[in-house]
């Protein structure tokens, strides 16, 4: 079964930068497309990306398009969201999960992460 982790979050100030890891520790990891999620304090957890399998298509909320973004290195079981031009309003737990198919419904997906925090702050 496939089991996901993320790592890289962190404390950054406004207009700084993170990358973002989502490992598998177990399972058939480029068979799954890969989305990343985040939820923030009093809200409803938002789509921010996603990566088909082999990673020849990728998608991005508007709120986060020309900012962030997603690649995968199937050899070393992992998917990357690098965010560059941080602001307060990305600050959220981000999480990643996995898919059968490419850019589901968000109840599709499956396999989810622990998360990881990302604070946005000076």
């Amino acid at each position: 079964q496939l089991q996901l982790v993320e790592s890289g979050g962190g404390l950054v100030q406004p207009g700084g930068s993170l990358r973002l890891s989502c490992a598998a520790s177990s399972g058939t990891f480029d068979y799954y497309a890969i989305g990343w999620f985040r939820q923030a304090p009093g809200k409803e957890r938002e789509g921010v990306s996603c990566i088909s399998s082999s990673g020849m298509s990728t998608n991005y909320a508007d709120s986060v398009k020309g900012r962030f973004t997603i690649s995968r290195d199937n050899a070393k079981n992992a998917v990357y969201l690098q965010m560059n031009s941080l602001k307060p309003e990305d600050t959220a737990v981000y999480y990643c999960a996995a898919s059968e198919r490419f850019d589901p419904a968000p109840n599709e997906y499956h396999s989810w992460g622990q998360g990881t925090q990302v604070t946005v702050s000076s």
